[in-house]
């Protein structure tokens, strides 16, 4: 599998070693790198007919294809359960108005957020689904990297110049966001959005317009959802603009989206048609998660309109200018994102190096070292997330040897990005330092959605320039719906992890 990233950023990322045995019977050993195709089996290991024969000598992961045909660990279960009932209970503590919470929502909401998961764990027909759309996503992949040799030439040969962030993702940005440009001209996005509002209005008593954004946040980005509703938004409810923020904040945007699968696939079409469908099905299931989460922390108590209207949005004057337009609009998306995370890791460093001083003052990194048995060697960042969120992550069932490194991937999606959590977690694949490949699955779920504080502003801005009377509504609710989104992503770890 190919270098995802070179220079400086290696430098500062402390090494993780795979086992705790390894660790005590040499600090020094060079950690093993799993094959990239033995991960994308056991990905797709789905059902026993995909399980692959291969050796416990061929494969470090072997006793998790047995873990995958469908014999459920009651233990996992009883954890899982542990881990939804904590969550309803941070979500419920936090609540505005706790005696009119809708118990009934919340429940349907959940019931169908647990049936996605148990479906693409375990039910063929529902893996199918997913898998195509999957392998669709890895296609656009396919016909992004055709214009990036245009441009780029042989800079594109992963095998002369390794994995560049730069030339194998952004691209990834700027084409779907045109090819989505286009669909949304078609109206074929509106389409698919509207009968899945519909599905949410009829089943969760929610109003026209909060179904139609929740399900276009599934497609659509965390400002541009709420431009289907764009009519209705100046007059939402307070519970209302709560779920439009939540689920703006829980799922992913089909361009962002495409850009992981091609982060974590490395450049390997097993891996990402792999990581495709777990990545897709993370986004479907924070939707229902996101209502749950939504309707708890601010319940509906007006009356509300289950109309569900789509507000026609110009996207363009024909099929060139829709092309064009959100080609224009993918372009300023990734230069966004490229600008923040070189911004971010810089930072990092800069943070890295502070920290790693001070523990050589301290002497803290010669404790950090002894404690963590090697795993961490001085005071980092890194270090610091890992145990903060450790205890959290326990309860989505990531495995003891995993519980810092995952806890450490949901500490940078939160203070920084989910990209950054997204690129952490390819590095960590590469380097084959998980123990469990549970861990590496249970954290594609927990990594879901654009949950940071950078959020907060981003909504405030867009969804108040459709509706500046919300304004002091949405700056009221940013933190509260920064909580949802969060919850509502480890809901659906949780569920994952209960039947993996």
């Amino acid at each position: 599998m190919a270098v995802l990233f070179s220079g400086p950023l290696s430098a500062q990322t402390d090494s993780v070693p795979t086992t705790q045995q390894e660790t005590n019977a040499s600090a020094d050993k060079t950690l093993p790198v799993v094959d990239s195709f033995a991960i994308a089996d056991i990905l797709a290991a789905e059902t026993p007919q995909a399980v692959h024969e291969v050796s416990a000598a061929e494969n470090p992961y072997k006793s998790i294809l047995q873990d995958r045909q469908f014999v459920f660990s009651i233990r996992s279960i009883l954890r899982g359960l542990l881990g939804l009932v904590s969550i309803l209970l941070i979500a419920f503590l936090f609540s505005t108005d706790r005696k009119n919470i809708n118990w009934k929502t919340v429940g349907i909401a959940l019931a169908l957020q647990l049936l996605i998961a148990i479906g693409i764990l375990s039910v063929p027909a529902v893996q199918t689904v997913f898998e195509i759309f999957g392998k669709a996503f890895v296609k656009v992949l396919d016909w992004t990297k055709a214009g990036s040799e245009f441009l780029f030439g042989s800079l594109m040969d992963m095998n002369k110049f390794g994995y560049i962030f730069a030339l194998q993702i952004l691209p990834t940005i700027i084409f779907f966001s045109a090819l989505t440009s286009l669909l949304f001209y078609w109206g074929i996005i509106q389409k698919v959005v509207w009968v899945m509002a519909w599905i949410f209005t009829k089943l969760m008593n929610l109003s026209g317009a909060e179904s139609l954004s929740t399900a276009g946040n599934i497609f659509l980005g965390q400002t541009e959802a709420p431009l289907l509703v764009k009519a209705y938004v100046p007059s939402m409810t307070k519970s209302e603009i709560m779920l439009v923020m939540t689920a703006g904040m829980s799922t992913m945007a089909g361009g962002v989206l495409a850009a992981y699968i091609g982060m974590l696939g490395g450049g390997d079409v097993h891996m990402s048609i792999a990581f495709a469908k777990h990545l897709l099905s993370a986004s479907v299931m924070a939707a229902p998660g996101a209502i749950a989460m939504a309707k708890i922390l601010v319940p509906q108590t007006e009356e509300i309109d289950n109309n569900v209207k789509v507000t026609k949005e110009k996207i363009g004057s024909n099929v060139l200018d829709s092309i064009s337009n959100g080609a224009i609009d993918g372009l300023k998306l990734a230069a966004n994102v490229a600008a923040m995370l070189l911004v971010f890791y810089a930072l990092i460093a800069g943070v890295n190096y502070i920290f790693g001083k001070v523990g050589q003052w301290t002497h803290l990194n010669i404790l950090i070292a002894n404690w963590t048995n090697g795993m961490y060697t001085r005071l980092s960042l890194e270090c610091v997330l890992s145990y903060l969120f450790a205890p959290v992550i326990w309860l989505t069932g990531v495995s003891g040897q995993d519980l810092a490194l995952v806890g450490r991937l949901l500490g940078e999606k939160l203070i920084m990005t989910e990209f950054v959590g997204y690129s952490s977690l390819a590095q960590m694949i590469q380097d084959g330092v998980f123990a469990n490949t549970k861990s590496i699955i249970i954290a594609t779920y927990v990594l879901c959605g654009f949950a940071n504080f950078a959020s907060i502003g981003i909504q405030i801005g867009g969804i108040g320039g459709i509706a500046p009377n919300q304004r002091p509504l949405l700056a009221k609710y940013g933190f509260r719906a920064l909580l949802g989104a969060t919850l509502a992503a480890l809901l659906s770890a949780s569920m994952i992890g209960m039947f993996l």
